[in-house]
């Protein structure tokens, strides 16, 4: 499956001791960026929430945020009356021997009576309520990240289909260009034996002329001869069509020896423009001229296209 690495997924998980939202945002790069936003509270999902990430993205530059918001439990808690009793009445026998004692603060009061709302995040349940979220928000950008990959790949399809008319195009035109050239070599031979005798034929048999205009269309076939070049280009547009097919998938359980599909694709339409560049520069007519640079047109089209591609 062609994936796009520039995507979006949020998701959000609650329970009673609140809730959490992660955001995911993609865009392209030639290797795998994350960077992370989250408070100081909930570093400890980090490293757990980086190798999920991992399994599901092979690169792209990813922004992580990190957001919660805790239950108020506050109103659960209770002093005990007696305690609060007792504490009064040692307060009122301070005052007599230092009158400006103050009253302790209610903050305080929780925590002498043990009964103070614990200010730390209980690491299991804030790292399963992330991880829960993560999955969900991963899922969300998997999903649109595969639709704009199916999008780009669309628009590749459609440029290799151009780019193998044009290549069919310039087949049918060798032989026609051919055959130009022969005939102008004719008419350039005899109006040269013409301007030099009016007899010139005369001394030059029929068999030698031949053999004189089989030489030189010969050796201008061999010029222009741009059959590899193109046998070539189809052996790309065959292997992008694989790529477009096939995309990552055909490499997962062999990592070691497959590359990213953008990175192949890359690679391909480095050969592919190597190739056109080649067909440009053995052209013989304005007609060819003209398909190689439709070729190189095409060719960019689909690397910026493939720029974007996981």
């Amino acid at each position: 499956m062609i994936r796009s690495m520039t995507a979006f997924g949020n998701a959000r998980a609650e329970s009673a001791q609140g809730s959490v939202t992660i955001e995911f945002r993609t865009v392209n790069s030639r290797f795998l960026d994350v960077n992370f936003r989250l408070p100081e509270d909930l570093r400890m999902v980090e490293s757990a929430i980086r190798e999920k990430l991992g399994t599901v993205v092979a690169r792209g530059k990813v922004e992580v945020r990190v957001n919660y918001v805790r239950s108020d439990t506050r109103a659960r808690v209770s002093l005990d009356p007696e305690y609060l009793s007792t504490l009064a009445a040692q307060l009122q026998d301070a005052r007599r021997v230092i009158p400006d004692v103050p009253a302790p603060r209610l903050t305080e009061l929780l925590n002498a009576s043990g009964v103070a709302e614990n200010t730390g995040l209980d690491p299991d349940i804030w790292t399963a309520m992330c991880l829960e979220a993560a999955t969900q928000a991963l899922a969300e950008m998997q999903a649109a990240r595969e639709r704009e990959g199916q999008r780009l790949a669309t628009i590749m399809h459609e440029c290799a289909l151009e780019v193998s008319q044009i290549v069919d195009q310039v087949e049918m035109q060798l032989p026609v260009l051919l055959a130009e050239h022969q005939d102008k070599l004719n008419n350039k031979l005899r109006d040269t034996l013409n301007a030099v005798s009016p007899d010139g034929f005369a001394h030059i048999s029929g068999a030698e002329l031949t053999a004189r205009i089989a030489q030189e269309t010969s050796l201008f076939s061999m010029r222009i001869d741009v059959a590899e070049e193109l046998s070539r280009l189809r052996s790309h547009i065959a292997e992008l069509q694989h790529l477009l097919s096939t995309g990552e998938t055909m490499g997962r359980k062999d990592k070691k020896n497959s590359g990213s599909a953008g990175k192949r694709l890359d690679f391909l339409f480095q050969e592919m423009n190597r190739e056109a560049n080649t067909l440009g520069s053995k052209a013989s007519a304005l007609s060819v001229t003209r398909a190689a640079i439709d070729l190189k047109l095409l060719i960019e089209q689909m690397r910026e296209q493939a720029q974007n591609i996981e």
